[in-house]
């Protein structure tokens, strides 16, 4: 005998549906991060050295920053759709967008003066250890830097660093990324030259959370 799910007991197990869904919504925000006997998040765990695609990346010594800038979750009312990814300039925050008017909250470091960029854009590739490409106008500032006019292999030493997500308005690529950076003392302040750099921790855990074509709302 043919088995079917009858109306009446599909429409019984709506409510059991809808429960697992808001227990999903529901659930806690951990930002990544396991936390201590006392509640407080385990910020030793979250920035210790790691192994991350056969390189070895060094801990961030997070008591020497500010703890506004280590990642954490908090209350956040936005207008826009979970998932998308709020930059603050100004305040040197990166906001990923979560459920119940929350947020993932990232410390970051921006563009200096000269070198600000605000606007709206999408991601549109994810990159893992990618090769780096000097922009023709800062080849043209650092001359120095015209052996990089093929790439930089990725690697440390490679100003993207471990993780980059690439921005692009429509088909234009605006040059843009967020990503991490080997100058960790760079987080919190206008260092760039208009990227937003974050602690290799912090974009590896950020890359893993969002989806190609999330929009990216950079703040004037």
């Amino acid at each position: 005998m043919a088995s079917y799910v009858s109306r009446r007991s599909f429409i019984a197990g709506i409510p059991l549906l809808l429960a697992a869904c808001q227990s999903r919504k529901s659930a806690p925000l951990s930002a990544g991060l396991s936390t201590l006997a006392d509640g407080t998040p385990d910020y030793a765990t979250a920035y210790a050295p790691v192994t991350d695609g056969g390189f070895s990346l060094p801990g961030i010594q997070y008591q020497k920053f500010d703890p506004k800038y280590l990642r954490q979750v908090v209350f956040y009312p936005s207008r826009y759709p979970v998932g998308t990814i709020v930059v603050n300039p100004r305040e040197k925050f990166l906001y990923l967008i979560q459920p119940g008017g929350r947020a993932i909250r990232y410390g970051i470091g921006v563009g200096r003066a000269g070198f600000s960029w605000n606007g709206e854009a999408e991601i549109r590739f994810k990159r893992e250890w990618p090769k780096w490409f000097p922009p023709d106008e800062m080849i043209e500032r650092d001359p120095k830097l015209a052996k990089y006019d093929d790439g930089q292999e990725g690697g440390p030493s490679n100003p993207i660093g471990a993780r980059g997500l690439y921005l692009w308005q429509g088909n234009k690529d605006t040059l843009y990324r967020i990503h991490s950076t080997n100058q960790p003392n760079s987080i919190g302040t206008n260092a760039s030259s208009g990227c937003i750099r974050m602690w290799h921790q912090d974009i590896i855990d950020l890359y893993d959370r969002v989806d190609i074509g999330a929009k990216v709302i950079v703040l004037g």
